[in-house]
């Protein structure tokens, strides 16, 4: 059996290979990048003005109104001292222009603007290369791409980016008790539910399953479902069949398979029987049956395994600190990540922390971390994992 912290290095260990794939725009969100982006031009590329106004050739109160200028006009136009033009939002400022006027604080009575103040040089007007200039570096490699990124990357003209390729995925879920939902049932079945959870959180986090199987509990079948998931993966997710009952054939149908363990059993609760494996470039996770069990260690194991063989540069969802809001004291005898709701800043322990209770943890948003034994506080500060 390993430390929380113990398993977390050995997969923060592990030596990867990278890949990456050219990926138009629009279906990049969520991915890293693959290299160092630099502009390849100034943004924004000509002056241009910040708001809807009037255009200003010199510092008056008075002006002669001598045109008007639309965002997108390619044509140059040129002022003499006191005259004006009309402009909009993001229009070329014309040569000459002193400043720009919100249209607000003017009036216009035949052709002669009136001002109701004074401008001041350089107002209201976008300077070119104002965000960025040419051959300036916009981000680097391992950003990953949210939707500023978009509109950003989108804004330089680049239509298609180098990406870090993202793992495929394969879920194997076990159980002879387990049937299909909408499909009918008999006396000491369940609805099998765990690899919705686990097709969800892999959704919630820009990654998808390629391929979903539900395996009966018999060693040939384990180890033949196995055999086929490898064939098209570079992470399976197996959910249940990993403890040491007598159906459980994970771990076994794993080694026959020439998966190499890592570590089994993680000193936590819930969660204990977990497994974490590698055959060459491929993982595998073996996850405790209990459903809350199965998420909590998918979002503090699997996933930065995921994003750290997707090139992210930082992994794992980051620990905050929040107040918790009444007292508590773990007495589960190990390190524990407890379903909670943080509200308004503070932190509240729910109800209902057994493995296979998942109706508190979709009432939550958080994974509160308390060590085994540790007494709380009201208005002590807990560790958190926000997970929606």
């Amino acid at each position: 059996m390993v430390t929380i912290e113990e398993a977390l290095r050995i997969i923060k260990d592990q030596k990867i290979s990278l890949k990456s794939e050219p990926k138009p725009l629009e279906e990049v969100l969520g991915y890293a990048l693959a290299s160092n982006t630099v502009s390849p031009f100034d943004v924004p590329e000509f002056d241009n003005s910040a708001m809807d106004g009037y255009a200003l050739c010199g510092l008056y109160q008075e002006y002669q109104l001598v045109g008007e200028v639309a965002a997108g006009d390619s044509k140059d136009v040129s002022l003499k001292d006191g005259e004006a033009v009309r402009i909009f939002t993001g229009a070329k400022v014309p040569k000459d222009t002193m400043a720009v006027m919100m249209q607000e604080k003017t009036s216009v009575k035949e052709s002669i603007l009136y001002l109701d103040e004074m401008p001041k040089t350089g107002q209201n007007i976008r300077r070119k290369g104002g965000q960025l200039t040419e051959g300036q570096a916009v981000f680097e490699k391992g950003h990953i791409l949210n939707p500023p990124s978009l509109a950003l990357m989108g804004s330089l003209g680049l239509s298609q980016l180098e990406v870090f390729s993202k793992p495929q995925v394969n879920i194997i879920t076990t159980g002879n008790e387990l049937v299909k939902p909408g499909d009918p049932k008999t006396a000491g079945q369940i609805y099998e539910s765990n690899s919705y959870a686990i097709s969800g959180a892999l959704q919630q986090f820009g990654f998808q399953h390629h391929q979903k199987t539900q395996i009966k509990d018999d060693f040939e079948a384990t180890k033949a479902g196995i055999k086929t998931a490898l064939e098209s993966c570079d992470v399976l997710i197996i959910s249940g069949g990993i403890s040491v009952g007598d159906y459980d054939f994970v771990k076994q149908s794993l080694e026959e398979n020439g998966v190499n363990e890592l570590f089994y059993k993680v000193f936590q609760k819930p969660g204990k029987p977990l497994y974490f494996g590698r055959k060459g470039n491929q993982f595998v996770f073996a996850l405790p049956g209990n459903p809350a069990s199965s998420l909590t260690c998918f979002y503090v194991y699997v996933l930065p395994l995921l994003q750290k063989l997707s090139g992210y540069g930082n992994y794992g969802l980051p620990t905050y600190q929040f107040p918790i809001k009444h007292a508590y004291e773990n007495r589960f005898g190990r390190p524990s990540f407890l379903k909670a709701a943080v509200v308004d800043g503070k932190v509240e322990v729910l109800d209902g922390q057994g493995s296979s209770m998942i109706q508190s943890m979709a009432k939550g948003n958080a994974l509160a971390f308390v060590n085994e034994g540790e007494v709380l506080n009201e208005g002590d500060l807990v560790k958190c994992k926000l997970i929606a």
